[in-house]
């Protein structure tokens, strides 16, 4: 059970990861002002910040669950979980309160981020936020890509874990 657990929640993070990142986030863009944009878009990324933060948590509990349970498939996949939380925690809690920050002085001085003295630093602060985000994008579809056959995997595995114990033991 816990491998389908897995395979939930790394589909829910990666597929938001997704969607919102490369489908949400430009249509946004295209339909609306900027700055109307960029205030949902920031309230999304907030929304999936803290779903990642979530789902890799319990991702990682889990991958440790499983190699204790012999599935050593799940070995692996912790190192793309620990990069992909790495970007979350660096991307959506430590760059986007300053992009916020930046937004805010903005608007208090009566424009917008784009036209203000702050847009090179803003620029900045998102390029490296999207770069995040791609790589963090990447890792996503890495796990998925590399995440174990099913559950006769986990079982085989389980079951050369035990006929092996049983040969050394025997």
């Amino acid at each position: 059970m816990p491998h389908r657990f897995f395979r939930l929640l790394t589909v829910v993070w990666v597929g938001s990861l997704l969607t919102i990142g490369y489908a949400v986030a430009p249509v946004l863009f295209t339909s609306l002002d900027r700055i109307s944009a960029g205030a949902v878009a920031a309230q999304l990324f907030r929304i999936e910040g803290v779903l990642g933060a979530v789902c890799g948590i319990l991702l990682l509990g889990l991958a440790n669950v499983l190699v204790r349970r012999g599935a050593n498939a799940y070995r692996q996949l912790r190192w793309l979980i620990v990069g992909m939380l790495v970007c979350v925690l660096v991307g959506y809690f430590a760059l986007q309160p300053f992009m916020n920050a930046i937004r805010i002085a903005a608007l208090q001085a009566g424009t917008d981020v784009g036209h203000s003295a702050y847009a090179t630093r803003f620029g900045i602060l998102h390029g490296v936020s999207s770069l995040f985000y791609l790589i963090e994008s990447l890792l996503g579809v890495a796990l998925v890509w590399k995440l174990p056959a099913g559950a006769g995997m986990v079982a085989a595995e389980q079951g050369a874990a035990r006929n092996t114990a049983g040969k050394v033991a025997g």
